[in-house]
């Protein structure tokens, strides 16, 4: 007896097909083989080729180098220098480093502020240098100027003892006043008053001063304006001056030619207990105040 075949057509023997829905999408294909792949250039990251140069160490360093060297052409401003004309070789150097890297389009710009930065600097160290020397210089001056001073001054104290000591005489002694008029002062001699003296006190000793003045000089001098000497005792207290009517004091007066000569002649008195010596005080011109000194013993007696 034979079978019949099923309906659908499907014989025996064969795998049955997948029933598959008309409605859904297409299996995928086979992988396709990457060497026959067509090259395409590799892409840019979109974020990276966005990003913008890095120009500001340049342009801080040109801004930089320039500012240094306006201060280093302005000498009494170079102590402000020597930091921005560093700083724009720093700068420059980052700058220069950022443009061979290609992240930064001026290194051109960096090169230039690094130099100016540089020439900065220069002129810093230079006017450095000169503002040194002439500090220097000017403390040689002032030390010089100060050595001279002080040696002019010594050679004043100098000279002014010199002449202190000089107007500091023995009796008998000489000198010659800036007038011209030459003075010497002998010592003082024992005076004996008449009954009508006046300032003479009992007990005290008299003594006689002589004075005689030469004029040197090439002009008259008013020997009036020498006045009257100073008798100091030996306590150093002023002596009394001795009027009396006999004419012996002669008093100097009048003027005095060239070449010519005065003696005056004045009595004072001492007390007793300060007459072993004496300084007879005169100079020549009151208004000057210009005094001489004449001092040593007395040799009066008993």
């Amino acid at each position: 007896m034979s079978v019949s075949p099923p309906s659908d057509g499907h014989q025996s023997g064969e795998p049955a097909a997948e029933a598959r829905d008309p409605w859904s999408p297409p299996p995928p294909g086979p992988a396709p083989d990457p060497a026959s792949a067509p090259w395409t250039p590799y892409q840019t990251d979109p974020l990276l080729a966005a990003r913008p140069p890095r120009n500001g160490m340049g342009i801080t360093a040109l801004v930089l180098g320039i500012v240094s060297l306006v201060l280093g052409v302005l000498v009494f401003l170079f102590w402000m220098t020597w930091l921005p004309g560093l700083l724009a070789v720093i700068f420059g150097i980052i700058g220069m480093r950022h443009a061979r890297r290609g992240q930064a389009t001026n290194g051109t710009m960096a090169m230039v502020g690094m130099i100016l930065g540089g020439l900065g600097l220069a002129v810093s160290i230079l006017c450095g240098i000169f503002a040194a020397v002439l500090v220097k210089e000017a403390a040689h001056e002032v030390r010089a100027e100060a050595k001279k001073t002080a040696a002019s001054e010594k050679a004043e104290r100098e000279k002014a003892a010199r002449e202190e000591k000089a107007r500091h005489l023995p009796f008998g002694g000489t000198y010659t006043f800036p007038n011209g008029l030459k003075v010497t002062v002998a010592e003082p001699e024992p005076f004996v008053p008449d009954q009508y003296a006046h300032g003479h006190a009992k007990g005290n000793k008299a003594v006689q001063v002589t004075i005689t003045v030469v004029n040197t000089g090439k002009k008259r001098v008013d020997a009036g304006q020498a006045g009257l000497p100073r008798v100091n005792d030996a306590d150093g207290a002023s002596a009394e001056l001795v009027i009396d009517g006999s004419g012996r004091q002669k008093v100097i007066d009048g003027y005095l030619l060239p070449g010519r000569q005065v003696v005056g002649k004045y009595a004072f008195s001492l007390p007793p207990d300060a007459a072993d010596k004496a300084e007879v005080e005169f100079g020549t011109d009151l208004s000057e105040a210009d005094y001489s000194y004449w001092s040593g013993p007395l040799h009066l007696g008993s």
